[in-house]
Order: structure tokens, then C-alpha cells, then sequence
């Protein structure tokens, strides 16, 4: 698992890079709000301690852009604030748990780990691409935090798009997980029709990307 702390004070990020090595996490760390969007943008990360008060910022106000772009990464916020307007300005703004200082490195480590086991389960329903998210329980799509109502046959089209990213898939292969009958599958054009509809419900989010002469694919 992947950790990226978000720390001002160094002295405490390297304690806390420590305590969360010796727990075999993979960690990066950085110093400030502009650094950590940076790494946030270039890497992948399981799991984000974000301490409030940034020399260049905030991470109330880092959170908040990430959610605003569609970055699902599970959120533990760390600060010395600790009264019960904080914590709910913290879960409005998108975080997922918060921990007030000085904390217990026991309490924390408990804490990353239920987080962790809880994005591990919407894993297993959820596909993404990019700002786009297909569940998989309830067949809700959403491009960001806005819905977008598809037809059956549009949702098992992307729904298999998704399932084989950055997988060139035919348009005998796409139309073959349509159709039921042969008849059907003749009706070449049937794909195409489908993929300019998603397209529309899409606005400008560049998701499907077009083979010239083989197919379809979503690409991350």
C-alpha cells in the first residue's frame, strides 16, 4: 500500500514515515500544499494523512480541490483542531476520517488500516476512469460528482470498455456483448450508434477513444 503524507513540521512526517515502514506501507512525503498536489497528480496513492495547517496553503482547502477533480483517494486528516465544527467542515469537504493531535500511533495505525479495508471493498463495485466511476451494484455512473443516466444497452457497452482499459476491443467483440441473435450482430452500425450517444451524455470528458479501423477503448 502506497501512503503519501502531508506534513509541514519535518521532524513529525519523518516519525510518522517511520512508525508506517515498520508497518511495510510504502511512503512519500511532502511539505507543503504545492508539492503534494504535484505528487498527487504524478503518482498513485492508497491512502492521504493530510495535516490542516500547510506554509502554503491549507489541507482543508487541498481536499476540497481534490474532490472538486474527482480524486476518490481515501482522506485521514490530521490537526490540532479538535471541536465538532472542525470534524464536520473535515466530512463536508470530502475527508474520510480525522484524527485530532497529539494522537496515538496504536489509534492511527487502526484507523489507516479500516480506511484502507473500506476503499479495498468499493474497489470491488466500483470501475474508474479517470473523473468517470461505474458501480457495478447499482449501475450508477457518474462523470465527477454529477450522475449520468445511461440506456442498458450504453451501460453494458461501457461497462465492458471499463472492465478491458487501455484494451483495443473490435466492434465484432463490442457488438457480440450486445446482441443476442446473429441478426443483430450483422447490424454493424448498432456500436457506433451507441458509442456517439454516450459520447453526448459525456460533454466534453474525452473517455472513449476511437481505433480508425478496429474499434473502441477507454484509456486512463
Amino acid at each position: 500500500m502506497h501512503i503519501l503524507i502531508v506534513e509541514d513540521e519535518e521532524a513529525v512526517a519523518a516519525q510518522l514515515r517511520e512508525v508506517l515502514i515498520k508497518e511495510r506501507y510504502s511512503c512519500d512525503v511532502s511539505h507543503n500544499y504545492r508539492d503534494a498536489l504535484d505528487l498527487i497528480d504524478a503518482k498513485h496513492y492508497d491512502l492521504i494523512l493530510l495535516d490542516w495547517n500547510l506554509p502554503d496553503g491549507d489541507g482543508l482547502s487541498l481536499l476540497s480541490l481534490m474532490r472538486e477533480e474527482g480524486t476518490n483517494i481515501p482522506v485521514l486528516m490530521l490537526s490540532a483542531k479538535s471541536s465538532i465544527d472542525d470534524r464536520v467542515t473535515i466530512l463536508d469537504a470530502g475527508g474520510d476520517d480525522y484524527l485530532s493531535k497529539p494522537y496515538s500511533n496504536i489509534e492511527l495505525l487502526a484507523r489507516i488500516r479500516a480506511l484502507l479495508r473500506r476503499d479495498a471493498t468499493q474497489k470491488q463495485t466500483l470501475l474508474r476512469c479517470r473523473e468517470l466511476t461505474l458501480d457495478l451494484k447499482s449501475h450508477e455512473v457518474r462523470l465527477g460528482e454529477e450522475p449520468v443516466a445511461l440506456s442498458l444497452s450504453e451501460y453494458k457497452l461501457l461497462e465492458l470498455l471499463m472492465h478491458n482499459k487501455n484494451i483495443v476491443l473490435t466492434r465484432y467483440q463490442l457488438n457480440d456483448h450486445l446482441c443476442q441473435d446473429y441478426n443483430s450482430l450483422k447490424q454493424s452500425n448498432l456500436v457506433d450508434v451507441h458509442i456517439k450517444n454516450i459520447r453526448k451524455k459525456f460533454g466534453e470528458a474525452d473517455i472513449i477513444s476511437t481505433v480508425r479501423g478496429v474499434g473502441y477503448t477507454v484509456r486512463e
